[in-house]
């Protein structure tokens, strides 16, 4: 019997995009978050998630899309990360979905820059494909700083 994974799934500017579920503490709706003075711009602040601070990443950002339009609340993905518990700030949430390991594969060639280092793979689903992304290189802090002037989705 060929080997699955769980996937939680969520959108970004169109794009499907997913975490495997055992790296998922929770979903939950958008929260008030304090600026940090300084940060790199792609964290959006931190939140108070029951008295644990989490630092928010905001992904559209960090993967070079365009900003989120004015009145669209993010939705957060919060995720067991080496450094902690991170949330990512997406546009919506999808479902928990199931797939075969064995069908992952390769990013597409148009993926290019810095989406390119952080997308694991695809998996070809009815009508869209799913982008594996691979937290721990979302979330790695010590890149934040960089300048990703480069990056294309």
């Amino acid at each position: 019997m060929a080997a699955s994974q769980q996937f939680c799934t969520f959108f970004l500017d169109g794009h499907f995009f997913g975490t495997p579920v055992p790296q998922v503490q929770e979903v939950i709706q958008y929260q008030t978050m304090t600026r940090v003075p300084l940060a790199p711009e792609v964290v959006s602040g931190l939140i108070n998630l029951r008295g644990q601070i989490v630092s928010a990443i905001d992904l559209r950002k960090r993967l070079g899309l365009k900003d989120r339009p004015d009145g669209q609340l993010p939705m957060n993905v919060v995720v067991h990360t080496n450094e902690g518990a991170v949330s990512l700030l997406v546009d919506e949430i999808g479902d928990v979905i199931e797939v075969e390991e064995e069908m992952l594969e390769s990013p597409p060639e148009t993926l290019q820059g810095f989406a390119r280092e952080v997308v694991r793979g695809v998996y070809k689903l009815s009508g869209k494909l799913l982008l594996a992304l691979d937290i721990e290189k979302v979330v790695d802090i010590g890149d934040l700083g960089k300048p990703k002037s480069n990056r294309e989705f």
